[in-house]
């Protein structure tokens, strides 16, 4: 089949969310389907912390999952399963919404400033309503594969060579790389016809060579059809890969919550004003 093709490139956009919390929004809900499987993307950050230091406080969240990955800095986290704890530099906490959580995520004072990247993952309809659970990875979990040629590798998620990911068992089966290239090495990564890829790009700059074009920081491509992802070092460079087969359903979308149709959107913010949103 060949090399993926770039379908679009989106440039992630400066706001502000939770209580406060100034971060990049690479894409969400304005891109629907194109991300399909994956719902939002945020990069957040800054040496200021009056920029993170309100946090996100106490939220629902209904019919997806969250993955949260560390760069820089610390969280704390909570949630109404019962999970506490403070994800650091290089930790990964993989929440599964489900049937309903309620959880809060506030980021730590850091002398180095705070970074990092939120993705949130869609739930097929038949699995909306799962029971919610959630799992922390640390760093020292996450197993880095070095290749001669200058790349490096982190597999959060997924398969690389024969290096899997200590996130398994995924509801929508998916690939999460956090990837180092140096100036002029290639990475070549062979990926379903039928997975959707998306790479964004927040350190230097990197090259697609089926497509001629140069993606530098802060954008976002998806590559679609084809069989094999390329990737060029146009600089020192680093970027992170995902991917998921599209799930091609109905997306009904308020705020933290994610449903299959509009009756179940409107239900699940019934069960949060009435207090019966934790599903027992």
């Amino acid at each position: 089949m060949g090399f993926k093709k770039m379908k679009r490139m989106v440039k992630a956009q400066s706001t502000s969310d939770g209580a406060g919390v100034k971060l990049k929004r690479v894409f969400g809900h304005h891109e629907l389907p194109d991300f399909d499987p994956f719902l939002l993307f945020d990069h957040f950050g800054s040496k200021e912390a009056k920029d993170y230091m309100a946090g996100f406080p106490w939220h629902p969240h209904r019919g997806i999952e969250t993955v949260t990955y560390m760069l820089k800095g610390s969280v704390e986290h909570g949630d109404s399963m019962g999970n506490e704890g403070v994800i650091f530099e290089g930790d990964v906490q993989w929440m599964t919404a489900g049937g309903g959580v309620i959880h809060q995520e506030m980021p730590q004072e850091s002398p180095g400033g705070m970074e990092g990247f939120q993705l949130w993952v869609n739930l097929p309809e038949k699995q909306k309503m799962m029971k919610p659970r959630y799992r922390e990875i640390k760093a020292k979990e996450i197993p880095e594969v070095y290749l001669k040629s200058g790349i490096k590798v982190k597999v959060i998620a997924g398969k690389f060579m024969d290096t899997t990911g200590p996130v398994q068992e995924l509801v929508v089966p998916c690939d999460y790389f956090d990837i180092s290239l140096q100036a002029g090495s290639i990475f070549r990564h062979g990926i379903k016809e039928d997975k959707k890829v998306v790479v964004y790009v927040y350190r230097g700059n990197i090259f697609l060579p089926e497509d001629e074009t140069e993606v530098g920081p802060g954008n976002a491509v998806i590559l679609d059809e084809g069989n094999e992802v390329e990737i060029a070092g146009k600089s020192d460079a680093s970027f992170l890969l995902f991917a998921g087969k599209p799930l091609n359903e109905p997306i009904h979308w308020g705020g933290p919550i994610v449903m299959s149709s509009k009756e179940d959107l409107n239900k699940a913010f019934e069960d949060y004003n009435k207090g019966t949103f934790i599903q027992k």
